[in-house]
């Protein structure tokens, strides 16, 4: 690895290059679904291929092969150094980059099993025992059961004098239980929604979920949403439970921070940002409730890693602090542009992908609330729980959230069960609005393992930090239908 890397490095140096990296992957991966006690499918697959980035003539460049050898390695690096000239002559500024530190350095997710030397036979023995559970509840049409994995082995080096060997776990899974009635659809997902929840670490990450022990419940709930009330239509207060505070963070603030969609230089899929530069500083963006943090070296989280993937070691940011708007995410070229280093949130999909500014784990810190303090200030309100839709313009302002289940909240009490809450918001007034967020007890980290960005599209796995918490002045109950 080392001597292809040098190899990449002075070919591209020499050919008038004034930075060069090259990212050296090898990916595997691995997905089982069952569907109401039958295998749906089964499939694993491994990646090996290298990506080497350059600057020259004030221009990027970039060429990846799937041939890691020299002869492949050479050819590949003078390709992105002409891909960077060619570029240059349509380019409108130079790309400045932020300085780095040069890093010679080994990280691994720590793991207590490699999820890919758990025998099959075990991982189906616990889906088919979870979709027997829910099964077993009348009212329950289909049962859905996954696990997934992850494991990318890294090496970098780069002109800086970095290299970097990275080891990376990701593991997860759920179950997703749907009942039907001759005039109502209802489903109920564990431990989250759209497949479940995800974490770095190995095949512990599954057993800790105890999909099986979890099943029956997730499967009743379903069931009891056909008989449910319909969430009322209003303005009210909302307590929403960590999962939905979780998409909320990723949704109208973390998308919304990433520098290059503020600079305008990510905009076809993505869209744009309407946190612009004026505002930092000076946006009061929430309540003094809301303090949000990138943090990549916070355990268990999928944006946790040594390194990004342009050598930055891994950072923790403040986003917003006491409500303020005070920081982006960045990378080494957009972090000039505000004379400041880079906090390390570069990173591509694959070995054939360029690096782009993704989400590590944004975190909403814990407040001091417990969760019966959260639902005592309420005289009436909704608490909702586990998303089940969401949509927001592409400046990130206006938003509608749906869950899976609700309930009535009266007199700080949870009481009735409701279907198809939903609550609707523009950013800004939603986060003022928090009065509340629950305590370090109620706090965990939740994966989201297909966040879209890019064009071509790139799927990044990501990960948001939440507790419960407590919204005044809600819209509720707005333009949803079965």
């Amino acid at each position: 690895m080392k001597d292809l890397a040098i190899l990449a490095l002075d070919a591209a140096s020499s050919s008038g290059a004034s930075y060069a990296d090259i990212r050296i992957v090898e990916s595997r991966h691995e997905e089982i679904r069952i569907r109401n006690e039958r295998i749906e499918a089964a499939e694993a697959g491994e990646s090996t291929g290298f990506g080497v980035r350059v600057v020259c003539d004030g221009a990027w460049g970039f060429a990846a092969s799937r041939d890691v050898n020299r002869q492949s390695v050479k050819a590949t690096a003078l390709l992105a150094v002409r891909v960077a000239k060619a570029s240059a002559s349509a380019r409108k500024k130079d790309v400045i980059l932020a300085t780095a530190p040069k890093a010679m350095d080994h990280y691994k997710t720590p793991i207590v099993r490699d999820p890919f030397h758990v025998p099959l036979e075990e991982k189906l023995n616990l889906l088919f025992l979870a979709a027997k559970e829910a099964r077993g509840v009348k009212g329950i049409k289909t049962v859905a059961c996954r696990t997934e994995f992850w494991r990318d082995r890294k090496f970098f080096a780069s002109t800086v004098g970095s290299l970097i060997e990275q080891d990376i776990f990701h593991s997860g899974g759920g179950i997703f239980a749907k009942a039907v009635s001759p005039d109502e659809v209802q489903h109920r997902s564990y431990p989250n929604s759209f497949g479940g929840d995800y974490r770095a670490g190995g095949y512990e990450v599954i057993e800790h979920f105890q999909l099986p022990q979890n099943a029956r419940r997730t499967a009743e709930e379903a069931v009891a949403l056909l008989s449910a009330a319909q969430c009322p239509s209003g303005t009210t207060t909302v307590v929403l439970d960590g999962t939905q505070v979780s998409l909320q963070i990723h949704e109208s603030c973390g998308h919304a921070v990433e520098l290059d969609r503020v600079l305008g230089s990510e905009v076809n899929f993505a869209g744009t940002s309407f946190l612009t530069l004026d505002k930092l500083g000076r946006l009061q963006y929430g309540s003094p409730h809301v303090n949000i943090t990138a943090d990549a070296t916070c355990p268990g989280g999928l944006g946790t890693f040594g390194y990004d993937d342009e050598g930055i070691p891994a950072f923790r940011a403040d986003l917003v602090k006491e409500g303020l708007l005070t920081g982006y995410l960045t990378s080494r070229e957009t972090a000039a542009t505000l004379g400041q280093e880079s906090n390390g949130t570069m990173r591509a999909e694959g070995w054939q992908n360029f690096p782009l500014i993704r989400m590590t784990n944004i975190n909403l810190l814990p407040g001091k609330h417990s969760f019966d303090g959260l639902l005592a200030d309420v005289e009436d309100g909704v608490y909702m729980e586990t998303n089940r839709s969401w949509s927001i313009d592409d400046r990130r302002v206006n938003f509608q959230f749906g869950t899976e289940i609700g309930r009535e909240i009266k007199k700080g009490k949870l009481g009735r069960l409701l279907k198809n809450p939903t609550y609707t918001g523009i950013t800004v007034e939603f986060w003022n609005s928090c009065d509340a967020v629950g305590e370090a007890a109620l706090w965990d980290i939740w994966g989201t393992p297909n966040c879209g960005k890019g064009q071509p599209m790139q799927s990044m796995r990501t990960a948001q930090g939440a507790a419960p918490a407590r919204f005044r002045n809600v819209k509720v109950g707005v333009g949803y239908r079965t």
